[in-house]
């Protein structure tokens, strides 16, 4: 297979020629400046985006009411940081969860679909279908069925994450390079030691798409499933807090809702670069 390797992590022209400490000292400071680079390049666009709120709400093109200014979102942050940290974590919790369980049952799926063309004849249609159903209309009736509480909750979270993770991981399953298919059928290797040591790791790149989709989507069922049945969190600090006219603190809690899905989908990248270092060095070239 060919290496392509990310001029990320390559060593940089120039240098690859150079030897002893001047070429190891030359490759350092090419990975701190990649380094560097990624760390300040997310911090230079919040700082943009928040300077377009900030001017966006000084001229008034958005009614005060409905659009705070940052200084006063921060400012009821900061008069109740104690209870908002308290619903972050419930929040906070609430995600993990519902992503755990649809991660767990999206891949399951997944490898059903892929490995029987009768099973994803049968079932394709209605996953689609659940799919399809805008979720906020469930709430009040997971409500009914479950009672208030993290069960409606998490059932939302479960809802909107589970079929881009089946979607990815029966896609990755049904999509073996050729050339790895063929290796594996010339060592005449058994269903389960093709699949172990060829068809999922070739898939994982395609499942850990479906998560990356799905982490954000989890934040959002959260929060419709504590507008609807929730006694605490941020989606419940939203509701209480816009209904009494403290638009400020209800853009608090959204901008911490934002926060968490920042913070969980870059623990989400670091584990995928840990877990499969080799993706980047065999097909990307960033």
């Amino acid at each position: 297979m060919t290496d392509v390797r990310s001029p990320a992590v390559a060593t940089p022209p120039g240098t690859a020629q150079i030897p002893g400490p001047e070429g190891r000292a030359a490759r350092g400071g090419a990975v701190l400046r990649a380094g560097t680079s990624a760390t300040l390049l997310p911090v230079a666009g919040l700082l943009i985006a928040f300077g377009l709120w900030w001017l966006v709400s000084r001229l008034e093109l958005v009614h005060p009411a409905a659009l705070p200014t940052p200084g006063s979102v921060l400012a009821a942050f900061v008069e109740k940081p104690a209870q908002m940290l308290e619903h972050t974590g419930t929040t906070t919790m609430e995600i993990l969860i519902g992503f755990a369980l649809s991660a767990a049952a999206g891949i399951l799926i997944g490898l059903s679909l892929a490995a029987s063309r009768t099973v994803e004849r049968m079932f394709t249609p209605l996953l689609v279908a659940v799919n399809a159903v805008p979720k906020i209309t469930l709430g009040p009736l997971l409500v009914v069925a479950l009672g208030w509480g993290q069960r409606p909750i998490l059932t939302m979270v479960f809802l909107l994450c589970f079929f881009p993770i089946v979607l990815a991981t029966a896609t990755g399953l049904t999509t073996t390079p050729a050339d790895l298919a063929e290796l594996v059928r010339s060592w005449n290797a058994s269903w389960w030691q093709a699949f172990r040591k060829v068809r999922f790791p070739a898939a994982l790149p395609q499942i850990f798409v479906g998560l990356k989709v799905a982490m954000p989507l989890a934040a959002i069922g959260a929060v419709i499933g504590e507008f609807q049945a929730g006694e605490g969190g941020l989606g419940y600090v939203i509701q209480q807090y816009a209904g009494i006219g403290d638009t400020a603190t209800a853009w608090a809690a959204i901008m911490l809702v934002a926060l968490v899905s920042i913070v969980l989908y870059s623990a989400l990248v670091v584990v995928e670069r840990l877990a499969l270092p080799w993706v980047r060095e065999t097909t990307s070239n960033r």
